[in-house]
């Protein structure tokens, strides 16, 4: 059921412009996520085959960035798979800029791993303890006599901020726990999948959107005791995936003009549509 998206750059730019009526207009800007730029770019495909008259570029970069864009006034919508820190709406505020939070798809964080790995079912307090260095060895965990390849995006991505507060940290804020140094930064979701296909001692974790039938995705219980559970579209919507979370518009303000244009789109059954043929989850 999974697509088998290509490769992305850390940095993604995918600029559909119109020559002809719409010439000149300044392009709607969307900028952040790397997990949402795929995405980005099929609404905006499927946008501009009934809107033609409206240019829309969608850059990836990270939520940290495009959320960082909205607060400089260089973007009309960022793309974020986490939520606004305080810190940022404050910050946006003294620009002048109220952020608008828009909830416009839904995603489970999927656990990858090599195929040939027998390890399939992991606790969370497991994968906080392999991300944190206490358990090194695939053995500690059912698995072969291998050293553990922990993989993480970087720290501008907001999947690694999720995966930080609820999986390293365990959902608890006033934990300390940390990634481990010998945990690899990688630059997109794309760098981890393809890090996993090639290793079969790695572990990452990516957008269900990512998940391609070259690694395998692990089932996940919230506590020991706990039934695993598979990542899909079904038990995202059912929130029996305990690795779940929201995707976002942040905007300045009520939408207006075109950029409502595009955020109507995107919340309707056909915007919604594209969000399933994506692998990602839709709002309803």
């Amino acid at each position: 059921m999974f697509k088998n998206i290509g490769g992305i750059l850390a940095v993604i730019l995918v600029t559909i412009s119109l020559v002809g009526c719409g010439g000149g207009n300044k392009a709607v800007q969307i900028k952040g996520s790397d997990t949402m730029v795929n995405l980005g770019q099929a609404w905006t495909e499927e946008f501009m085959k009934a809107n033609p008259e409206i240019s829309i570029a969608v850059t990836g970069g990270g939520s940290g960035t495009g959320i960082a864009a909205l607060i400089a006034g260089t973007t009309d919508i960022a793309q974020a798979s986490r939520n606004m820190e305080p810190k940022e709406i404050g910050l946006a505020r003294k620009k002048g800029v109220e952020p608008k939070e828009i909830h416009v798809a839904n995603d489970g964080i999927t656990i990858v791993v090599h195929p040939s790995n027998p390890v399939g079912k992991l606790t969370i307090r497991q994968l906080s303890d392999i991300f944190t260095g206490q358990i090194k060895n695939w053995k500690e965990v059912g698995g072969k006599d291998a050293k553990i390849v922990a993989l993480s995006r970087e720290r501008n991505s907001g999947t690694h901020v999720f995966f930080v507060e609820h999986v390293v940290k365990l959902g608890e804020k006033k934990n300390p726990n940390e990634f481990a140094p010998s945990v690899l930064m990688m630059p997109s979701s794309q760098a981890i999948i393809e890090e996993v296909i090639g290793n079969s001692a790695a572990i990452g974790y990516v957008g269900l959107g990512y998940l391609t039938n070259k690694e395998k995705a692990c089932a996940i219980a919230k506590s020991a005791g706990a039934a695993y559970i598979c990542p899909s579209i079904q038990t995202v919507l059912n929130n029996s995936y305990p690795i779940s979370r929201s995707l976002l518009f942040y905007v300045n303000g009520e939408p207006s003009g075109e950029v409502k244009t595009f955020v109507d789109f995107v919340l309707s059954p056909a915007g919604q549509e594209i969000v399933k043929k994506m692998d990602f989850v839709p709002v309803k």
